[in-house]
């Protein structure tokens, strides 16, 4: 699923194989903590460390998708994206999903501990004021949480995405004109129809919605950069300053708009392709 106010593609696969992969890793991690607190407080019961460790890894599992979720929406290249605004709501978003995920984990490992204490009848389960401590620790798991959801999202789109078209059917009424991908300068829309703007000077017409090319073109380089036109990002040969926020964008003989309302258009436009 993409657009509304995710940034990247959110795709349930990503949650499910960095489960698969998290989950041997922490085992691991479980197994060695446990162990090193036995060494460590032998004064301890046996079973306490166990618990501690388990009810952790249980509850960390359990509070992924907020960082599965934040990464969706504010990936970690919207960082480097330029101006204020990108890296503003970057932080932001990140900032409430790590105190998110962290409540959700303390809340938890203490729930399950309370529980498991009680069964044993070793008393209650004391907590105390630990949470900036639990907080610090989180910090390291939710970072390289956001990482793994990153490059699985980035290795699953690069496997998924099928081999580039050279070339593009418009359906012209009863006739099919076959352009090739660099040929189609933009698509802009005209009314129950879309209007291709071919190098040639041709403008032919085809009947569909411009979202419906859009999914069909965005991932070969064409850019909304208006609700009502497409360009491509490669034929771009200059952008003009209109007010306001509004630009103009250059596609040799064709000019298309470029609306405030899409800036990332104006990034993406703005980059070398």
């Amino acid at each position: 699923m993409t657009g509304g106010w995710f940034r990247a593609p959110l795709d349930g696969r990503d949650l499910r194989t960095a489960w698969l992969v998290i989950a041997p890793v922490t085992a691991i991690v479980i197994s060695v903590n446990a162990l090193t607190n036995l060494s460590d407080m032998p004064h301890i019961a046996p079973w306490e460390p166990w618990v501690w460790e388990i009810s952790s890894a249980v509850a960390i599992m359990l509070a992924m998708p907020v960082p599965w979720l934040a990464t969706a929406l504010a990936p970690p290249d919207e960082a480097a994206a330029e101006g204020w605004r990108p890296k503003a709501r970057f932080l932001l978003i990140h900032l409430v999903a790590l105190l998110a995920f962290s409540a959700l984990h303390v809340a938890g490992f203490v729930l399950l501990r309370t529980v498991a204490y009680d069964l044993v009848d070793a008393g209650p389960y004391k907590f105390g004021d630990r949470f900036i401590y639990e907080l610090r620790k989180d910090l390291i798991s939710y970072a390289t949480y956001v990482a793994t959801f990153w490059l699985i999202g980035y290795l699953r789109r690069r496997r998924d995405e099928p081999v580039r078209p050279v070339s593009f059917d418009i359906r012209d009424g009863a006739r099919i004109i076959r352009a090739a991908l660099p040929d189609i300068v933009a698509v802009s829309s005209a009314g129950n129809y879309v209007e291709f703007w071919l190098a040639d000077g041709r403008r032919p017409l085809m009947r569909a919605t411009l979202a419906a090319i859009e999914v069909e073109l965005e991932r070969f380089g064409f850019v909304r950069a208006h609700r009502s036109w497409l360009v491509n990002a490669g034929r771009v040969t200059g952008l003009r300053p209109d007010g306001s926020g509004d630009w103009t964008v250059e596609l040799g003989p064709v000019e298309a708009p470029l609306s405030r309302r899409y800036p990332q258009a104006l990034e993406r436009l703005r980059s070398p392709v």
